[in-house]
This record gives C-alpha cells, sequence and structure tokens, in this order.
C-alpha cells in the first residue's frame, strides 16, 4: 500500500458488488437504527458503531469475511479497526452509502 491508498476512498458500490459474490459473508451496517431504518443496503444487519463490541458474541467465525459501511466512511472505518483489534481477519471497509448508486431497503 502506497502513500496516495491511505487518501483514497473505499466505493460502495464495488464493495457491496464484492459481498454479493461471496458465499459466506456478512455485511454490517454501523449507522445508528434510525439511519438504518430510514434505508440501508439489500442483505446488510446493522451494528451500531456504538455497539460494535457486542459483534464478537454474535460473530463466531473471526474468518467471516465482513463488508462494513455507514454513512460517509468514518465510522465503518473506526469498526473496522475495532473488529480487527477484536481478532477479526478479513474485514473490509466498503465506505459511505451516501456514494450508493442503487436501491435501498427500508
Amino acid at each position: 500500500m502506497g502513500l496516495l491508498d491511505l487518501f483514497k476512498k473505499a466505493d460502495i458500490n464495488e464493495g457491496y458488488k464484492e459481498y454479493r459474490k461471496q458465499h459466506r459473508a456478512m455485511l454490517i451496517d454501523v449507522r445508528d437504527k434510525n439511519e438504518y431504518a430510514a434505508g440501508h443496503l439489500q442483505g446488510a444487519r446493522n451494528i451500531p458503531l456504538s455497539t460494535i463490541d457486542k459483534a464478537v458474541s454474535a460473530i463466531h467465525d473471526k474468518d467471516m469475511p465482513l463488508y462494513v459501511y455507514c454513512l460517509s466512511g468514518g465510522r465503518s472505518r473506526k469498526a473496522v479497526s475495532a473488529l480487527r483489534k477484536a481478532g477479526y481477519t478479513n474485514v473490509t471497509n466498503i465506505g459511505g452509502i451516501e456514494g450508493y448508486s442503487g436501491r435501498l431497503v427500508k
């Protein structure tokens, strides 16, 4: 990873496509429950950033591919860091839903 990669924004459209190709992956929306209820990606599970520590009890397979998003990418970046510190090995920040070009589920 080069220096410029640190400033590269994740593309949620590409990340969501990658998630959908996976056989046993989990899509995690770390926004609060009201944001989630207003519209989220199909298949997403809501685990707000403020409760990300509870993911450990909900997600037993630490090697399961996890795809994480929020509104703009900031909270998902923090969630990915917390999940990695908790021992999850396959965690990807796919960015912010504000950049999503598809339909949302309510």
